[in-house]
């Protein structure tokens, strides 16, 4: 029942041969068995998960199911959802339970999929590690002892411990990308826009963009067929006609285009790192396609761009959390000043504390032009490096992160080298521009390594397709943890 793609279990369900209700079941006591072990969840409500699960039945009984109709799943806990506690991993909604739900979750909701827990993340989706969770680290299913990416880290560990067939997840620096690699499963950042931000609990509003994580490029790609899609109460969100994701899954490979940028393969990528890449690279070639030399050269200022941007937008979008309306409110303060500074004190880690006076600093008169604008220009060099490459070539495959995951606790002390570890996902989101990350082996130690390819605007289907096709002669993604 675990190892079921999606695809697999909706058939299940059409043939009767499990209900909706016993499928969640299974999963609601395999997550309940191993959180504990994993923190990979933040939230189970059997009662509420149950009661979508009756309902997809009584969908598919009067015979008006979806493709998806009672396939579960889990939410980053990022996507606000009516009735649902909704934390964004932080103290300060510790206990805020969402009065809407966002875009995403109300299209998943019309599909007829059943939520069966909300997952552990960074605090408000700042972090590499998913150590900033003010609900404990999310730890690795591969290795309890190495972290599991981040910031969806708790989507990725669930999806790679059978906990949750697929899961949504938020991509605002690599953020879905960076924890698929590292717990050997598939992710995919779409196209800026493509996702509707609405109920997704902004960190920053021109990088963050949802997309799902599944065992495979075809679970991805039938989950993003729910989730994407115009939403007017979204000013960024693309209006454009529906695709299918899934609908050049099988096309074959030959002619494709691969485009390697050299100072991707440079000083800094881990050797085994570079092995696994060199072997896949190797399995595209046998499937047709050919590689081409292409370089981006201003990759090195992708982290400091992205490092005064992003925080300056956070500084913005988390100056809502001050006590007054919802959230974490001081319980002992002298004024309005006071109760302001008590209650962001105790209600943010101290990343996002971090992140916030990074991003106040950069926005204060006399320093907005010095790094604000100019981190914005870099920006614009970026999107003009993947514009000339991928000119070159049909998509871009890169590494995901220099090394597989490091241990718990190794870089929490150095926030810069944890900042490092985003080096090669940080420009995809600085130019809107969609990533994919596929399992292609493992380290020494056992942990999992990925790959990313990265496509033009809009070629999500591209990107599923060459994953698709490369996992349709390698296992990797079948792997799983012992638990």
């Amino acid at each position: 029942m675990f190892e079921k793609s999606i695809k697999q279990l909706s058939a299940g369900l059409a043939a009767g041969e499990f209900s909706a209700v016993e499928l969640a079941t299974e999963f609601l006591q395999r997550a309940k068995a191993l959180n504990g072990q994993l923190n990979a969840f933040i939230t189970l409500n059997e009662d509420l998960t149950l009661a979508q699960a009756r309902a997809a039945d009584a969908t598919r009984a009067a015979g008006h199911a979806g493709a998806l109709t009672g396939v579960p799943l889990a939410h980053k806990d990022i996507f606000c959802q009516e009735g649902w506690r909704t934390t964004c991993g932080s103290k300060m909604l510790e206990n805020f339970v969402s009065p809407y739900s966002a875009h995403v979750v109300e299209n998943i909701a019309r599909a007829g999929m059943v939520t069966l827990g909300r997952t552990n993340m960074d605090e408000f989706a700042m972090g590499s590690s998913n150590e900033n969770s003010y609900f404990g680290a999310v730890k690795n299913p591969w290795d309890v002892n190495a972290v599991p990416g981040g910031s969806s880290g708790g989507s990725a560990a669930a999806v790679a411990a059978r906990l949750a067939p697929v899961a949504t997840a938020t991509d605002t620096g690599g953020s879905i990308r960076q924890p698929a690699a590292f717990c050997g499963v598939t992710g995919i950042k779409p196209t800026y826009g493509v996702v509707s931000r609405f109920g997704m609990i902004a960190y920053a509003s021109s990088l963050d963009q949802g997309g799902p994580i599944g065992k495979s490029a075809e679970d991805c790609a039938l989950l993003l067929n729910v989730m994407a899609g115009f939403d007017e109460r979204d000013a960024t969100s693309v209006e454009r006609a529906t695709e299918d994701y899934t609908r050049d899954l099988a096309q074959p490979l030959s002619g494709l285009r691969i485009g390697l940028p050299k100072e991707y393969f440079a000083e800094g990528l881990d050797a085994e790192v570079a092995r696994a890449i060199d072997a896949a690279i190797a399995e595209y070639k046998k499937l047709g396609a050919t590689i081409v030399e292409i370089s981006l050269p201003n990759t090195r200022m992708a982290i400091p761009s992205y490092y005064v941007i992003a925080p300056a937008e956070a500084s913005s979008n988390l100056s809502r959390f001050d006590g007054v309306r919802y959230g974490h409110r001081a319980a002992q303060y002298d004024g309005l000043t006071e109760m302001y500074e008590k209650t962001r004190a105790e209600g943010f880690g101290w990343e996002v504390k971090r992140r916030i006076l990074t991003g106040t600093y950069v926005l204060s008169h006399g320093y907005y032009d010095a790094y604000y604008l100019q981190a914005q220009r870099v920006r614009q060099l970026l999107a003009n490096d993947f514009a000339a490459g991928l000119a070159q070539c049909d998509v871009i495959a890169a590494p995901v992160a220099p090394t597989a995951a490091w241990n718990i606790g190794e870089k929490t002390d150095d926030p810069l080298a944890m900042y490092l570890a985003d080096i090669y996902t940080l420009g995809v989101n600085l130019a809107g521009l969609p990533g994919l990350s596929h399992p292609i082996g493992f380290a020494g130690n056992g942990r999992p390594i990925g790959m990313q390819l990265i496509g033009n605007y809009f070629a999500e289907a591209r990107l599923l397709n060459a994953a698709h096709q490369y996992q349709q002669v390698t296992d990797w993604h079948t792997r799983a943890p012992v638990l």
